[in-house]
């Protein structure tokens, strides 16, 4: 696969933070054209290299599995979903990337980052939203809704469709919950995302397909295995965020994805909607 098919798969991802103002280059319309339109040129490519929160993870993830372009598909799905290319990060390396790469912006969460790399995290999207950013620290100091609002929106969710109403999908997914002071993964919910803007969106999802979330706007269909992978890093990551604190403690048992709707829903996919942002345009941090 080509640099454009990677350029547009990170386009759906990136869509729906940068629309909100948190990220990247002010060209939502832009990364939303090109993904309907599903074109890409060199413009595309340098609209990534804006994002200053993913994009450095694209370079370390590539250089780590001798993959010469960031934009490679395997290297922007690996970030985003999650593949076999995380495993291939050494964590040395993923601690040192985050020291050198973010050095100044970490505030406390630099005290934390050593011992959650070594407790398991891979360098996925949800890594930087649990371990990075400093709403899990301010969930730990007692301020809940917001902090943990921006959490389960911001991680890529796999999530199963139900029913489409004009541009938006009901679907089931898993949120994120804060009990007895530590995240974890809830039972199946129905929730209510985007899927299309302005009569333009990325894919077009159907009753039953399994869907990536991202600010709760639809970014990707996934199959059965990409959905069950994007769960399980998560689990993955969440479990080595919190670390001493979930020693000792019962693990929920992960769940596969389903297609029935009828019995309960398991989160599958990943390319999501956005509510209101957590921060004003202009503080473009990830």
């Amino acid at each position: 696969m080509s640099e454009a098919a990677g350029a547009l798969l990170f386009a759906r991802y990136a869509y729906p933070p940068n629309a909100l103002g948190l990220c990247g280059a002010d060209a939502p319309g832009t990364l939303l054209e090109y993904g309907d339109a599903q074109a890409s040129d060199g413009g595309l490519a340098e609209l990534a290299r804006t994002f200053e929160g993913a994009w450095p993870y694209l370079t370390l993830i590539a250089e780590a599995n001798r993959i010469e372009d960031p934009l490679d598909p395997r290297v922007v799905a690996a970030y985003w979903v999650g593949n076999e290319l995380l495993a291939r990060v050494e964590p040395a390396a993923l601690a040192r990337h985050v020291r050198d790469r973010y050095r100044g912006r970490l505030g406390r969460a630099a005290e934390r980052i050593p011992a959650v790399v070594a407790a398991g995290a891979i360098p996925h999207h949800c890594f930087h939203v649990f371990a990075v950013y400093p709403w899990l620290g301010l969930l730990r100091s007692g301020i809940v809704d917001e902090p943990l609002r921006v959490l389960d929106q911001c991680r890529t969710t796999p999530a199963l469709v139900l029913a489409l109403d004009g541009d938006t999908a009901d679907v089931l997914a898993e949120p994120l919950l804060w009990e007895e002071g530590a995240l974890r993964l809830g039972e199946p919910q129905p929730r209510r995302a985007r899927w299309r803007d302005g009569g333009r969106a990325f894919v077009r999802p159907r009753p039953g397909d399994l869907v990536s979330l991202h600010w709760d706007f639809v970014c990707d269909v996934l199959s059965p295995g990409e959905a069950a992978r994007l769960g399980a890093v998560t689990r993955r990551v969440l479990s080595a965020v919190e670390g001493d604190r979930s020693r000792g403690r019962r693990q929920r048992t992960p769940r596969a994805p389903a297609r029935d709707a009828t019995v309960r829903a398991r989160p599958t996919s990943a390319r999501g909607s956005a509510p209101s942002p957590p921060a004003p345009r202009g503080s473009r941090s990830r």
